[in-house]
């Protein structure tokens, strides 16, 4: 008989552990809260506009590459991927910086903008390039013991670590203008710190983009969900939506089920959480069956930053990026503003998304689908947000008309939506509003973060920003891809399915 597993959340981590178990001869059942597929990486519809809820773009696809191999399929048979270069503009005042995975252009664009810089241009890619080559595969391998620390691949990692230095010092040692340095550290946001307090390890982060590029699918990333989910169904799982889970069953310390919102039961014999971590400590466990993650442990953890988002429809086209940064004047005082003094910068960073420049299913002909992210702190404030949800919009579409693309936006907008750290918690479940999981401090990397096979309860894993390797969406496939392997290791089955001899990946230009 089949091994019964159900999936807790049917967001980008739990549809890829799903679909690679189903592929394996596993029956998989994913029970999921919300209306749709996705979690944070869902659809937002607003009228005849749509949005990405969360993420935008896809870095190094081919991880989720390797997981459509692993579940026998190939992922641009489900899904059209777009390149966009260049990467995105960077506003620094009167100064747009819009780098390129091709190497010559942006060492150009530095010459232009920023002389001096160009030969830190190339050591950063020499040096952060070696530093991933070394730093990939402990992403990739689960950390389940101390044990971990001592493999070959730490030991080879360890000295290109920087994990006791930052980002923002490790871009010091390539880049002498501040703004450059800013163009290469912001990605620290990705997973909701500050460049200044990250560990240095997470340069690797704009790296990547530089080395592989960023990619737009076409209907938006959560394509790439209602894409898995479709998988899942063909190899004869079950993705039900609308089916709130209410508590892990637990009994004798092992995961045995769920029950349901609507009181049902539902047996099983593993259960893997998706759900925010936070909120699946705090909601769908008893108390009594945890040990090292009970509500009060978790309180003292670390965690990120939240985001202000504002969805508009225009009745415009706008001559605008694919994805472009408006930088704050001070973006120091901007990132403490929202990480140290907990409080909304006056003088604010914001991320403008600009999709149907080059995807015409998001808006009406002659309209644009716009999403705008400003980052602030999460509910762990003292703020008062409905008071500041209308003031804070204002802020934001005032900064935004004095963009040339963008002079009397406010009359163009047909609908739009706000959500606030407020619903993040209370519409999308996200503890504390931390819109990108608990932070990546060094006492929550690795063993030190939340482990894939969970350690306060037997049969049961994680998968998503909230374990390891941690927050983004490549490493949360990753966190599937060694979850759902973790989950078959104890029942001796072989590994999954594979397409082909060699996993397919995005054509490179280094």
């Amino acid at each position: 008989m089949k091994k019964q597993v159900i999936v807790v959340g049917a967001g980008p981590g739990g549809l890829a552990a799903a679909m690679q178990l189903s592929a394996a001869g596993y029956q998989v059942k994913v029970l999921e809260k919300q209306a749709q597929v996705g979690g944070r990486t869902s659809k937002l519809q607003l009228g005849d506009y749509q949005f990405d809820l969360g993420p935008t773009f896809f870095m190094m696809p081919q991880i989720l590459e390797e997981v459509f191999a692993r579940s026998g399929r190939d992922l641009h048979e489900y899904v059209d991927m777009r390149e966009v270069s260049p990467l995105y503009t960077l506003k620094f005042g009167d100064v747009a910086f819009s780098p390129s995975r091709d190497m010559e252009y942006t060492k150009q664009e530095i010459s232009r903008l920023f002389p001096g810089n160009e030969a830190g241009y190339e050591k950063f890619l020499r040096i952060e390039g070696e530093k991933f080559d070394r730093v990939i595969n402990l992403l990739k391998q689960p950390f389940t013991s101390i044990g971990d620390f001592f493999t070959k691949d730490m030991w080879r990692a360890l000295p290109r670590l920087n994990a006791f230095d930052t980002v923002y010092g490790r871009l010091s040692k390539y880049f002498t203008d501040e703004r450059l340095k800013w163009a290469f550290s912001f990605q620290a946001k990705y997973l909701g710190m500050s460049a200044w307090d990250c560990p240095g390890t997470f340069t690797i982060l704009s790296f990547l983009e530089h080395r592989y590029g960023l990619f737009h699918p076409i209907g938006g990333v959560n394509q790439v969900c209602h894409a898995m989910a479709r998988v899942i169904e063909e190899n004869g799982g079950e993705v039900l939506t609308n089916t709130g889970v209410d508590q892990v069953i637990v009994d004798n310390g092992k995961a045995t089920g769920v029950q349901l919102e609507n009181g049902a039961t539902v047996q099983a014999d593993d259960v893997i959480i998706n759900a925010d971590f936070g909120y699946a400590m705090t909601n769908l466990f008893d108390q009594n069956d945890l040990r090292k993650y009970k509500q009060e442990n978790l309180e003292k953890k670390g965690l990120s930053l939240s985001t202000f988002m504002l969805y508009l429809g225009v009745d415009d086209t706008l001559d605008l990026p694919h994805h472009m940064v408006l930088f704050a004047d001070d973006y120091k005082q901007n990132v403490d503003d929202i990480t140290k003094e907990g409080k909304i910068s006056s003088d604010a960073s914001i991320y403008v998304h600009n999709p149907s420049r080059l995807d015409p299913t998001l808006a009406p002909t002659g309209k644009s689908a716009l999403y705008v992210l400003m980052p602030v702190p999460n509910l762990e404030a003292s703020i008062d947000w409905e008071e500041q949800k209308p003031l804070v919009k204002e802020q934001i579409l005032d900064r935004l008309e004095k963009e040339p693309g963008l002079a009397g936006l406010r009359e163009k907008i047909e609908v739009e939506k706000i959500v606030s750290p407020l619903e993040w918690e209370k519409e999308y479940y996200v503890y504390r509003g931390a819109t990108f999981n608990l932070s990546h401090s060094l006492d929550q990397m690795m063993y030190f973060r939340p482990h894939n096979k969970f350690e306060d309860v037997e049969h049961c894993f994680l998968v998503g920003g909230g374990t390891h390797p941690g927050s983004g969406l490549p490493t949360i496939f990753q966190s599937a891809i060694i979850s759902s392997d973790l989950l078959q290791d104890q029942y001796g089955t072989k590994a999954p399915v594979i397409l082909d001899t060699e996993v397919p990946t995005v054509k490179e230009q280094f």
